[in-house]
C-alpha cells in the first residue's frame, strides 16, 4: 500500500508552506506529495495569501526535493492549452529527474473560472479527451518526427513535439465517478484510476466498471493502479483528534464515516478496508498544511505498521 500526501493549497497556503510539507513528507518516507489544481478558496475563511499555480509550485518543489514523487490530483482541462501543458509537465519532469505524475480532469468549480476570467464551457468531457490525445501524442511522437492533430477543440500543425518527459511513459491519473465515459478514458489513457472522496460502498462497483472497460479495450485491468483520496485526520488520543478536526472545520463523527480518521489504529483499519476492495494507493488529504506533526504521527503509527 502506497501512502501519499495530498494538499489543497487554494484553502490558504504559501509556496513556502507547501515546500515545508513536501520536504517533511519526503523525510518521513511518504511515496508522493500531490496538490490540487485550483485558483479559489472553497467555503468561508481567510483567503490569504491567495492561490498558487500548481505547475509553478511543482517546478519549485522539483528542485527542493530529491526522492518524493510529485503531481496534481488533478489539473483542470479548462486551465491550459494542451500543447503548452505538455511542455510544462515535461519540463517539471526533467527538473525533478523523472518524478512527476500527471493527473488531468474536466474541471468543475465554476466560481474560480469566473473569478479569473477563464472560460468554463458547459460541456467539457470532449475537451478532456482531446487534451489526453494531444498530450500523449506529443510525448509519444519519436524525436525528429512531427505531430499533427485536428479535433473539435484543438488543432496542432507540424509540431516538433518537444520537449519529451524524462520518463519513457509519464504516469497518468484519471479519476471520477462517471459510470461509462470515465472508465473508458481510464482504460485508454491512464496508468492509474483514482476515486476522490468516494462513499466507501461505491468503491468496488466503480472498480468493476473500470476493469470491464479495460477488458473491452483489450487491456489487462491489472496494468492500472487503483487509488482513492480520503481526508486524513488522526490524533494520538481523542482530544488531539478532536482538536485537529476542529482546526479543519469538520465534525469528528463525519470524519470517521467518510475519511481515515480517529486514532492511528482506526486509520489502519480504514486502509485495510479499502485494500480489501482492491485499492493499492491512498492519497491522504491533509487540509491543515501547517500541521506537520500529523505527518510525523501517521508515519510512525500508521505507515510503519502497514
Amino acid at each position: 500500500m502506497d501512502l501519499r500526501i495530498f494538499t489543497e493549497p487554494q484553502q490558504g497556503a504559501s509556496y513556502d508552506e507547501q515546500a515545508a510539507m513536501a520536504r517533511r513528507a519526503e523525510q518521513l518516507g511518504f511515496d508522493a506529495f500531490f496538490r490540487s489544481d485550483h485558483y479559489l478558496r472553497m467555503g468561508e475563511g481567510d483567503p490569504m495569501p491567495g492561490p498558487t499555480d500548481s505547475w509553478v509550485t511543482l517546478a519549485g518543489l522539483a528542485r527542493e526535493t530529491s526522492k518524493i514523487r510529485l503531481g496534481t490530483l488533478v489539473s483542470s482541462a479548462t486551465f491550459r492549452h494542451p500543447g503548452l501543458l505538455a511542455i510544462q509537465v515535461a519540463q517539471v519532469d526533467a527538473m525533478s529527474n523523472g518524478r512527476v505524475e500527471f493527473g488531468l480532469g474536466t474541471g468543475w468549480f465554476a466560481a474560480e473560472h469566473e473569478a479569473y476570467g477563464v472560460p468554463f464551457p458547459k460541456k467539457r468531457f470532449g475537451m478532456l479527451e482531446e487534451q489526453l490525445e494531444v498530450i500523449t501524442g506529443l510525448w509519444q511522437t519519436p524525436v525528429g518526427e512531427r505531430f499533427d492533430f485536428e479535433g473539435h477543440h484543438y488543432r496542432l500543425t507540424d509540431s516538433p513535439a518537444l520537449p519529451k518527459p524524462v520518463q519513457s511513459r509519464m504516469p497518468l491519473i484519471i479519476g471520477g465517478g462517471g459510470k461509462e465515459r470515465t472508465p473508458r478514458l481510464a482504460a485508454r489513457f491512464a496508468t492509474e484510476y483514482n476515486q476522490s472522496f468516494p462513499e466507501k460502498p461505491a468503491i468496488a462497483p466503480q472498480l468493476d466498471r473500470v476493469r470491464a472497460a479495460c477488458e473491452e479495450a483489450g487491456r489487462d485491468p491489472e496494468e492500472l493502479v487503483y487509488s482513492v483520496a480520503l481526508v486524513a485526520c488522526v490524533g494520538s488520543d481523542e482530544a488531539e483528534f478532536e482538536r485537529r478536526a476542529a482546526a479543519i472545520g469538520r465534525e469528528p463523527a463525519e470524519l470517521r464515516r467518510h475519511g481515515l480518521a480517529g486514532s492511528p489504529q482506526e486509520m489502519l483499519d480504514g486502509i485495510a478496508q479499502v485494500a480489501e476492495l482492491g485499492i493499492s494507493r491512498v492519497y491522504l488529504q491533509c487540509l491543515d498544511i501547517r500541521d506537520l506533526d500529523q505527518l510525523d504521527l501517521i508515519a510512525e503509527e500508521v505507515m510503519a505498521k502497514l
